[in-house]
């Protein structure tokens, strides 16, 4: 139900972050919510819903692609449960990797974790954001080839861990290397130029490296780099790699 999560007892219903549910494909890419908030909620989670008390999602079926923030407390075991048995969807939950719940239905069955950055907040029935964090970190559980994918792929800040064999060689296989450090970057691009060359041709055989794109500052970094390398001026504004 956007979960019973509470950072302060003002209300026992807690709703999903819309912008978790989007980064995961949209509430139209999940068939049902089985723990969906009361109506009228102010934006869906999935394609169908089962709203508690009129309609128990534990004993109800399941179908397709789930959507899962569940009740807390002694209750949330017996969801994560059959979310395992399902296999086909994702999950929110606190991060208390201790749990009985955790030991027995998602680290031996989920496919992958994300660890989300910092403490969600969540949003009242009427879909204002609580002020107040969730008061404990929280993940995203996936179950299934397909939402471990949309999970690696979600962009949500965080660390993604992969939790089976498939997963982690799709990691190995897919996941770009860790771009070098600047040192290695300068000095590659004064070998590509020949060994030596000047300052504004360093800045233009760079200015398209993902170093550089990712930094505003680039051409200072590069500066620091070369005094930091100690590496010889040949001329006004030319550096070589030897003497």
């Amino acid at each position: 139900m956007g979960g019973h999560h509470s950072a302060a007892a003002i209300t026992e219903c807690w709703l999903t972050p819309p912008n978790i549910i989007q980064a995961l494909g949209s509430s139209s890419s999940f068939d049902l919510d089985p723990c969906a908030a009361p109506m009228p909620r102010p934006w869906d989670t999935a394609r169908n819903h089962y709203t508690w008390p009129d309609q128990d999602g534990l004993r109800l079926p399941w179908e397709g692609r789930v959507w899962l923030n569940p009740p807390y407390g002694r209750a949330m075991t017996d969801w994560l449960k059959k979310m395992s048995r399902h296999n086909k969807g994702t999950a929110l939950i606190f991060a208390r990797t201790e749990t009985e719940a955790y030991h027995e239905f998602v680290w031996p069955y989920a496919s992958g974790i994300h660890f989300l950055r910092g403490r969600l907040h969540f949003h009242y029935p009427d879909g204002r954001r609580a002020e107040a964090n969730s008061g404990a970190p929280s993940v995203l559980v996936a179950y299934g080839e397909e939402d471990v994918e949309r999970l690696i792929h979600s962009g949500l800040e965080g660390t993604f861990v992969g939790l089976t064999r498939p997963v982690l060689l799709h990691m190995v296989l897919n996941f770009e290397q860790p771009t070098p450090h600047w040192r290695e970057v300068v000095c590659d691009a004064i070998k590509n130029l020949g060994g030596m060359a000047k300052l504004k041709d360093i800045y233009a055989a760079l200015e398209d490296h993902p170093k550089a794109k990712g930094s505003p500052h680039f051409r200072e970094k590069i500066r620091q780099t070369i005094g930091r390398l100690g590496l010889p001026r040949i001329d006004n504004g030319q550096y070589a790699l030897f003497a």
